[in-house]
């Protein structure tokens, strides 16, 4: 009953919190007009038909980005300085940074504080802020607690070009000269990547304050990273396992690389040229220095 409780005489669930680990849904609705909604913002709405009268986009909403806390400062198309300057407003600064550093010398700590507890990215990965360097203050520079490195196929893999047919003409020139377009596209047959990443508790203490529940929800993030995200080009991508080493010390039992060689990724017996997860068997070595424990999850 972390979140709530049962509410025996009105018979209902109560909910006590809204930072549930997964967004609850509204149904509203009248005769002909309809809308779903949950506690984090996310839904659409739609006119009599869900499928072909959809009036909004609907925004999958396993994760509760909308809540306060878990926005995020790095997207596609969006300037940097726009998220920098509601912080400025937020804060009530009105003049220029440098001036307001004279009068408030406390400013940079302020500024790094509300963008780390406003987005889920800074506090995670860390960030470079343009507008806040720029102005000469120390918080536009945080390092960020988790790192991640690039992914490497366990086995050599080799492209494959494939050929393309596109039958949709752009222009009327077009369609008078040609029927159709060629075009290429290349894949992998199948490879398994092995990447690696470290999480500082000391870091997140005293930088950014990523927190426990934070780490469980990238935890769930990683693991479903790809399902939201299908495409023709990698649509059987997937995170087969998540293997994570606790330490009983904030600053560690073991280092890093210890722990990385006690994952054992192995081809079984007679594959040549693996096409499946099932072609390699994954171990992790129980002799694990002392302090150190180890969660699997897929």
């Amino acid at each position: 009953m972390k979140y709530g409780h049962f509410d025996d005489k009105a018979r209902e669930y109560v909910i006590d919190t809204p930072r549930t680990p997964y967004p609850w849904i509204n149904y509203l609705g009248c005769e002909q007009f309809f809308g779903i909604i949950s506690n984090t913002a996310g839904g659409y709405c739609f006119y009599r038909d869900a499928r072909l009268r959809r009036v909004t986009r609907y925004r999958y909403n396993n994760s509760p980005l909308d809540m306060d806390g878990h926005r995020i400062y790095i997207k596609d198309g969006t300037p940097l300085n726009r998220s920098d300057n509601e912080a400025i407003a937020a804060l009530g600064i009105k003049e220029d940074l440098k001036a307001a550093k004279k009068a408030d010398p406390g400013i940079d700590r302020k500024l790094q504080q509300y963008m780390c507890e406003s987005y889920f990215d800074i506090r995670t990965f860390g960030a470079v802020m343009t507008t806040f360097v720029k102005g000469a203050l120390n918080c536009g520079q945080v390092r960020g607690p988790v790192q991640l490195t690039f992914a490497r196929s366990i086995d050599p893999v080799v492209p494959q070009e494939v050929t393309i047919t596109r039958v949709a003409i752009t222009t009327e020139a077009d369609a008078e000269n040609k029927g159709t377009e060629m075009g290429r596209k290349h894949i992998i047959p199948y490879a398994l990547y092995r990447a690696e990443g470290y999480v500082s508790a000391n870091l997140a203490r005293k930088t950014t304050g990523f927190s426990e529940e934070d780490l469980q929800l990238l935890w769930q993030a990683i693991l479903n990273m790809f399902e939201n995200d299908h495409s023709a080009a990698r649509g059987k991508m997937a995170v087969r396992e998540l293997i994570v080493f606790k330490h009983a010390s904030e600053l560690g039992n073991a280092p890093a690389y210890k722990l990385f060689d006690a994952v054992q990724v192995q081809r079984k017996a007679g594959v040549i040229a693996p096409r499946s997860y099932h072609d390699y068997t994954v171990s992790v070595s129980e002799d694990l220095p002392e302090g150190i424990t180890c969660e699997r999850m897929s």
